[in-house]
């Protein structure tokens, strides 16, 4: 479900008519995760860690409102609820793009997580379902580790879903961290969200 939000009474209106006419209207950051407790957690829960920390970042998305706002015809809309869209790799190295709905309860979300890796292994090609625009794009890169971070991008597709990739966990003195990069739309938000959503999705690791 979703609404539209009205523009007129936005105090960002300005703004997303400034950035939505961009060519690229996305920015994006990369900063370094602290996961020691968040990976201990993982296995303590017999949960694998990129289920862990998947769930940790929709928790964190769909507790930040801009991180739900979507342009759809050019007008700004908020879902009830955002969906992950993260990309499995399966065994001849080719990936598909998957959906992850969104549950707080972590032990069905590990079920549906389990339930379409499976599938899309199963699979071939990119698109293996139909998907709406309550989503992030999803993606880890944990053969390297990373200090910057980039997309491939269709400039005349209408995209505003946000991105976050995540990187090789390191480890430094018992002290595990990853690099986590976040890309999304100027538009929607601003880098006092991003830092909210940081901020917040590191306490949720914490916990």
């Amino acid at each position: 479900m979703k609404q539209k939000l009205n523009l007129n009474t936005w105090n960002r209106k300005e703004h997303f008519l400034f950035f939505k006419q961009m060519e690229e209207p996305f920015f994006g950051i990369t900063t370094t995760i602290d996961c020691t407790k968040a990976y201990a957690n993982s296995k303590a829960l017999g949960v694998s860690f990129f289920t862990y920390y998947l769930h940790k970042t929709l928790l964190a998305v769909n507790a930040i409102e801009p991180f739900r706002y979507r342009i759809i015809d050019d007008e700004v809309y908020i879902y009830d609820q955002i969906d992950a869209s993260a990309t499995i790799l399966r065994d001849d190295k080719t990936f598909g793009f998957s959906l992850m709905e969104y549950t707080k309860d972590l032990q069905d979300f590990t079920f549906i997580t389990q339930k379409e890796i499976a599938r899309i292994k199963t699979t071939t090609g990119l698109f293996t379902r139909e998907f709406d625009s309550n989503l992030i794009h999803f993606s880890a890169v944990p053969w390297i580790h990373f200090t910057s971070y980039s997309h491939a991008r269709n400039f005349s597709y209408p995209d505003s879903c946000p991105k976050i990739s995540f990187g090789k966990m390191m480890e430094e003195k018992g002290k595990k961290t990853m690099a986590m990069s976040i890309h999304v739309h100027h538009g929607l938000m601003d880098g006092y969200h991003v830092g909210e959503f940081v901020n917040l999705f590191q306490e949720l690791m914490d916990v």
